[in-house]
């Protein structure tokens, strides 16, 4: 089998390192091997250890390279966390031929010229997306090349990241023996999955939602035009509710999956949970509308956060396409129906919008949308990568592996 078949995305967030290899087979993508650990050694998207977090993805890489039969070298990658930020910048430049055509050197050195956006000296930049192109005066030109002018411009967002925040995730990436692709930002990786073409032509939100922090990136016009980070994730929670009922955030953790819900007016006075089927020595009783009156306050707050960010572009209530949930803390009972509410959007969760090939229809986890997404990005770079592969009963080890996800 050819080796630059082989793609990669690695997905590092704060509670999970997730690792998807896929195989292209012409023109069709297979997703032939996955894994999920948990990690504890970034907060709020940022490595904080080191040690913890190079552990984590050692696991990862094992299961992934076990289960597909591919010793993995290189992979595409996400960043995320409060390090990213965004800002519109301008470029400015003259058409190069004497005849005035744009070229795609001539797009390529706009772009340039857009890059030199002021940041601060700490940090890098990951992404430059042009939102629209302007010849002379024509203006929101999505493709300039082969028009006819003297000057083209360029609004374009830049995506930067700290520069340390970067180093350190690099750092970690290198010592597990992984070559990096490319770091991108994560819900630029997600949308690949989730996002259809109408949907970003339209004007939507994809929402991000992790455990330590929620990405947030609003398309319009088939292009991103807006990136933001909230400091809240679905770990923020699971703490509000190990306080108010005094107990572990394990414990926590588990109520909230089992019994959590966004929508206490829906539930019953009468109705309890006995932590006794969590843990036999505690023979507590709680009421599941107190659990609830506890989610939806921070979820309020969270909802209210990210209304600013849309207010900020004048897009408060007016993305036709609505809002597309992701992330793990996506699944929480009643998410949606809050969402409705506190945004004033349609609502969903987002769904895989591609097929994978044979060994799975879908991937319906939102957990896992990130590093579908980077190993779809990985496609880009087959020619660059170093794989060994080992084709033996490999489909059926993927069937069984996927079992476990599938309703």
């Amino acid at each position: 089998m050819p080796r630059d078949n082989i793609i990669v995305g690695i997905d590092v967030a704060s509670t999970k390192i997730a690792v998807c290899v896929g195989q292209v087979d012409e023109g069709i993508t297979n997703i032939i091997g996955f894994s999920r650990v948990p990690n504890t050694g970034l907060r709020k998207g940022i490595v904080t250890d080191l040690e913890d977090t190079i552990s984590s993805l050692s696991m990862a890489l094992e299961e992934a390279e076990r289960m597909s039969g591919v010793s993995i070298k290189n992979a595409t990658v996400n960043i995320g966390g409060m390090q990213i930020s965004s800002t519109v910048s301008k470029g400015v430049v003259a058409v190069s031929r004497a005849d005035g055509e744009v070229t795609q050197h001539d797009v390529q050195r706009v772009l340039d010229a857009a890059r030199t956006v002021a940041l601060p000296p700490n940090r890098e930049i990951l992404h430059v997306i042009p939102k629209f192109f302007t010849v002379d005066s024509q203006q929101n030109i999505n493709d300039p090349v082969g028009m006819t002018g003297i000057r083209l411009e360029v609004e374009a967002l830049v995506v930067g990241g700290a520069s340390a925040a970067i180093k350190n995730l690099t750092k970690c990436l290198q010592q597990s023996g992984i070559n990096i692709n490319e770091l991108i930002f994560s819900p630029l990786a997600s949308e690949k999955v989730l996002l259809t073409k109408k949907q970003k032509e339209l004007g939507v939100l994809l929402f991000d939602f992790g455990g330590g922090t929620i990405s947030l990136a609003v398309y319009e016009n088939g292009d991103v035009c807006h990136c933001a980070v909230i400091p809240v994730g679905s770990m923020h929670i699971t703490n509000d509710i190990a306080i108010g009922l005094r107990t572990s955030l394990e414990l926590a953790e588990k109520i909230k999956i089992k019994y959590g819900s966004a929508l206490p007016e829906n539930i019953s006075e009468s109705e309890m949970i006995n932590l006794n089927q969590f843990d036999p020595q505690d023979t507590q009783k709680i009421e599941r509308k107190y659990v609830a009156e506890i989610i939806h306050a921070r979820l309020f707050e969270i909802f209210s956060l990210a209304r600013e960010e849309l207010k900020k572009i004048g897009k408060d209530g007016m993305l036709p396409a609505g809002v597309v949930f992701t992330g793990g803390g996506a699944k929480l009972e009643g998410l949606i129906t809050l969402a409705k509410e506190e945004l004033r959007l349609p609502a969903q969760i987002g769904l895989a919008s591609m097929d994978f090939g044979t060994i799975v229809d879908k991937i319906d986890d939102p957990s896992y949308s990130t590093s579908v997404g980077l190993m779809l990005e990985a496609g880009e770079h087959r020619g660059k990568s170093t794989f060994t592969f080992d084709g033996n009963n490999v489909i059926d080890k993927a069937r069984g592996f996927f079992k476990q996800f599938l309703p």
